[in-house]
């Protein structure tokens, strides 16, 4: 079953403007985690925000998973975003209470996912007073509450330094192969796309057009140890082509 399906999408910000996507199609089948790389300021963002409906393609169309209730997105930025006057708990009831729960019943239904979100006794702090991953575990969990039907993650740990960043992809992973959210993620980390996903999309022309699609058929449950197999390396080689050769492109455009 498609959790998200697009097609033939075409997008520019202004007429005068060149196209960033053209008649791009692709889908994601549900509980399936897809991930998007390419190069920065091709339009990866964008993509999420034509999604997230903030912005209207000027042709094709954007569907999501018909299941005879409210469609709902949890989305989660490069940085966490968090509202520096309300506690942990608030922050991450936010959702709930915008999609009509009580404050206190929002409150109740967040602080169940606490303890399998390594964010126990941190109910009642501001953000200022946990470290980055836990600022970025708390965002993430605000962005799963309503138990949304797709999951986008820009760029999720981008700002986090490299141990940091290494924990909370162990931990995603973690997280992930145990609840099956459908996820649609963008990265530029090749290594990080590997161990987490199902399917990767790589941009092979610009204006995002055709997107070459490569299976990771790399079997679960995955650790670090995964990354030193020679079929991660593999796969990883094959990406770095498929992306040195859109560099080489783009110089001679």
């Amino acid at each position: 079953m498609k959790a998200l399906e697009i097609k033939n999408l075409s997008f520019k910000y202004r007429e005068t403007d060149k196209l960033i996507l053209e008649d791009l199609s692709f889908n994601i089948d549900k509980n399936e985690f897809v991930t998007i790389i390419a190069p920065s300021g091709t339009g990866k963002s964008t993509l999420f925000r034509l999604i997230l409906g903030l912005l209207k393609p000027i042709k094709g169309s954007i569907e999501l998973e018909n299941n005879n209730s409210k469609n709902i997105i949890g989305y989660m930025p490069q940085k966490d975003c968090l509202m520096p006057w309300r506690t942990i708990l608030d922050n991450t009831a936010v959702g709930l209470e915008l999609n009509g729960y009580s404050k206190k019943e929002a409150r109740k239904k967040a602080a169940t996912y606490f303890d399998s979100f390594n964010l126990k006794g941190t109910e009642n702090l501001y953000p200022h007073e946990l470290s980055g991953g836990m600022r970025q575990r708390a965002s993430f969990l605000r962005a799963i509450v309503n138990n949304p039907s797709l999951l986008l993650l820009d760029e999720p740990f981008s700002s986090l330094d490299a141990l940091t960043r290494r924990k909370m992809q162990a931990w995603l992973l973690e997280l992930c192969q145990k609840e099956k959210n459908t996820v649609f993620m963008i990265t530029h980390d090749i290594e990080e796309a590997l161990l987490l996903s199902d399917r990767i999309l790589i941009c092979t022309e610009l204006p995002y057009k055709n997107l070459k699609s490569i299976e990771v058929n790399i079997k679960r449950p995955r650790t670090y140890e995964t990354t030193l197999t020679n079929e991660f390396i593999e796969l990883k080689r094959q990406i770095l082509n498929i992306l040195d050769k859109l560099e080489e492109s783009k110089e001679g455009m």
